[in-house]
């Protein structure tokens, strides 16, 4: 079964494919068109399901052969997206819009096979940016990636919409960061990944910002400020792993 999930920018529709996900015992194939270079969604699906499959360049006839073996694949479509898939034109597939009450219009209406009521936007899509970049290697410490979010999404830089990201800390834990304008607060999850605490996190991170007005130079300028430099990440990788020893090796500390 194919379930194409499509919902104005920040209605939830990656969290709802994670519930659907929950609720399988069986492998899955997860698509996000339009985010091949920064994908943060398809990121924080893999740290929690690492059976289900992320497909972003393979041939087309790789997901033919899982949709024989009767694998549910469930693309996701970004909001500056159209909803009509080529691909899709001329197989079975279930149609999912998640939309808030005050967004739906006869559009969605016609297009969905199903609607389920999704979070409210606010974003004008005729004057809407997008702005995205990838962060693979980078560390944050907390209290400047905190400074940094409440900067962002206070409209220090333009009126934004949502943001969301995954960024790594200085002890080996990576977050997932999700903010929509409307909603209570910026949420931080921690994403189920090995802890990385030697060098540089060679895996993915990111950042995506939606809104209008974006001041996007100087964004990306605060976003790089915000990164720790080589000496930075080492200090702090020695420091938690001297406090892990000395978890483990109480009496060692003690003595020495």
């Amino acid at each position: 079964m194919i379930t194409v999930v499509a919902g104005p920018c920040g209605a939830g529709k990656t969290t709802w494919i994670l519930q659907e996900l929950a609720q399988m015992p069986m492998p899955a194939v997860y698509i996000a068109l339009g985010a091949d270079t920064v994908p943060i969604d398809a990121t924080r699906v893999t740290a929690r399901f690492p059976q289900v499959e992320i497909f972003h360049h393979r041939p087309e006839k790789e997901l033919l052969q899982r949709l024989a073996a009767e694998v549910p694949i469930y693309f996701e479509l970004g909001f500056q997206l159209e909803t009509d898939v080529p691909l899709l034109e001329a197989r079975p597939h279930r149609r999912v819009a998640l939309v808030a009450e005050e967004n739906r219009d006869a559009g969605w209406q016609l297009w969905a096979d199903e609607v389920i009521c999704g979070n409210h936007s606010t974003l004008d899509l005729q004057a809407a940016q997008l702005w995205r970049a990838p962060l693979t290697g980078q560390v944050f410490d907390p209290p400047s990636l905190d400074e940094m979010l409440i900067e962002l999404t206070g409209g220090a830089y333009g009126n934004v919409h949502r943001v969301k990201g995954i960024f790594e800390l200085p002890d080996g834990r990576a977050f997932h960061v999700d903010f929509v304008k409307g909603l209570p607060g910026i949420e931080y999850t921690e994403l189920n990944l090995p802890h990385w605490r030697s060098g540089r996190p060679d895996r993915f991170s990111g950042i995506e910002v939606v809104g209008w007005n974006l001041e996007q130079e100087t964004i990306a300028q605060t976003v790089r400020d915000g990164c720790l430099s080589d000496g930075a990440i080492a200090h702090y990788q020695e420091q938690y792993k001297a406090l892990i020893s000395d978890e483990i090796n109480p009496e060692e500390s003690v003595l020495a």
